[in-house]
């Protein structure tokens, strides 16, 4: 009885395990999931299959339209279609000195397939991220050839529990400051400096003692070229 008990415990367990695992990895995603403020980046939706009996044949992403970016490039996905959708902006953006009057506010990929038990991945380039804020919320509607859609539109909570349908979340970090880094490299650039000049110094030195030395050498023949030549005048004479 005891060893009935224990079985049907850990099997409930293992059970327990694979449904939460299996629900915690089937989120539409976006990876990598961090990026830097008022930068560029390359980011990828992960759609994994998470039925059985049906293969997922649309992805349709929303950008947040308070956020509005300048630039969404998508890559190529063999046998997929991807399809851009943009808005007029109420208030234009400025970047590199260009007006931006409209932003991408959707992106489709259609016509392709993923069977159960594989995912896709679908490249996206773009920027400048926001500066003010700390993260982008896309949300996803993923569709299935039995006509099912899922909406992953839910946004997580501080403090709550994750939801049923969680949105790709994109964390936007601070740009690295200048710091000790560059200050070291200052420092090897100044002490590399300083030892060139000090080997142009201690060159220039050796120089200098060479022509000393050479000069002197020149003088004492040159003296002695003359004693050689008075002396032999004298024996003519």
């Amino acid at each position: 009885m005891k060893t009935s008990r224990v079985s049907f415990a850990a099997a409930l367990a293992a059970g327990t395990v694979l449904l939460v695992s299996g629900t915690a990895f089937a989120h539409v995603g976006v990876q990598p999931g961090e990026a830097t403020k008022g930068g560029y980046a390359t980011i990828n939706f992960k759609v994994p299959n998470e039925r059985d009996n049906a293969s997922t044949t649309q992805l349709e992403v929303n950008f947040p339209a308070d956020q509005p970016l300048s630039s969404v490039m998508p890559q190529d996905v063999p046998g997929w279609t991807v399809t851009v959708e943009k808005s007029k902006l109420d208030k234009p953006l400025t970047v590199h000195g260009k007006q931006i009057n409209e932003a991408v506010t959707k992106v489709t990929w259609s016509g392709g397939k993923i069977e159960p038990g594989k995912f896709q991945q679908f490249p996206l380039s773009i920027g400048q991220l926001p500066t003010n804020a700390d993260k982008m919320v896309f949300k996803a509607i993923q569709t299935y050839d039995n006509n099912e859609t899922v909406r992953w539109i839910e946004e997580a909570k501080e403090g709550a529990a994750e939801p049923a349908n969680p949105a790709p979340v994109l964390k936007l970090n601070a740009a690295p400051a200048a710091g000790a880094g560059d200050h070291h490299d200052d420092g090897d650039k100044n002490s590399a400096a300083a030892e060139k000049t000090d080997h142009a110094e201690a060159a220039k030195s050796g120089s200098d003692t060479t022509a000393r030395a050479l000069g002197i050498a020149g003088i004492v023949i040159g003296l002695g070229g003359v004693a050689f030549g008075v002396a032999s005048r004298r024996r003519t004479s």
